[in-house]
């Protein structure tokens, strides 16, 4: 029989903004509540945490906090102790740089860790890049995939988008997946270039903030478009009808 640990806290899976917005304009206010309460945080940017945590809650005293870095330079060795405070009844928040914790997000190590120790981990509600765009494009919802970054050399990212179109149509399943913002502009040349004039593509950028962009349209469509968004996040979803 599984059961968390009786004397353990929680760790919280705290989101953040994906723009720059004023936190509570996407948040609830359940989020301002756990953040005043903890004082441990585990992080993927000790000086965006910080900054997020100041603009959430700009009465915490942040000289009582303790963070934990975590990112992809943190040793596994040093997140051996990290979710000790846990264990001794001092619940924990986990921090994203934006987003959701554990999606798209090293804090997926955390939260498998504290599951393997007893430890409850409480989600709380707030935005997700991947989600939004998802729902707000139109296409397959009952059936998708993300699948991250896709391959930085050419030749490779052109093999990967046609697999990606013939699971698409195989599966009748959405294909999500990301890249850095500055190439936005060759992935989206590369998308238009590579699939098939029916097969259509969701384009989402900038997503909660004044100037989001999001639209979804047959390739025949978008190589009419000229879109100017590098350097802005943004997530790109194809999918092949069967």
């Amino acid at each position: 029989m599984i059961n968390p640990e009786s004397n353990s806290a929680p760790l919280y899976l705290i989101p953040c903004p994906i723009g720059d917005n004023s936190p509570l304009e996407v948040l609830p206010i359940l989020v301002r509540k756990i953040v005043t309460e903890t004082q441990h945080f585990i992080v993927e940017n000790e000086k965006e945490a910080r900054r997020f945590i100041k603009k959430l809650c700009p009465e915490k005293n942040q000289a009582n906090l303790a963070l934990y870095p975590l990112n992809k330079y943190t040793a596994p060795e040093e997140i051996e102790g990290y979710l000790d405070p846990c264990k001794k009844g001092i619940s924990m928040g986990l921090l994203s740089d934006a987003g959701c914790p554990g999606i798209a997000d090293p804090g997926a190590i955390i939260i498998a860790k504290a599951h393997r120790q007893g430890i409850r981990v409480k989600p709380l509600v707030g935005p997700s890049s991947i989600v939004l765009a998802q729902m707000s494009s139109g296409l397959n919802g009952q059936n998708f995939a993300f699948n991250g970054y896709i391959p930085i050399e050419k030749s490779e990212r052109k093999k990967i988008i046609k697999e990606l179109e013939k699971r698409s149509q195989k599966l009748d399943q959405s294909q999500i997946f990301i890249e850095t913002p500055y190439r936005n502009d060759q992935i989206f040349s590369d998308l238009i270039g590579s699939l098939h004039l029916e097969t259509k593509l969701c384009v989402a950028y900038n997503l909660t903030l004044e100037d989001e962009f999001i639209k979804t349209a047959p390739i025949y469509e978008w190589k009419k478009t000229k879109l100017n968004f590098n350097k802005r996040p943004a997530i790109f979803i194809l999918h092949k009808e069967i």
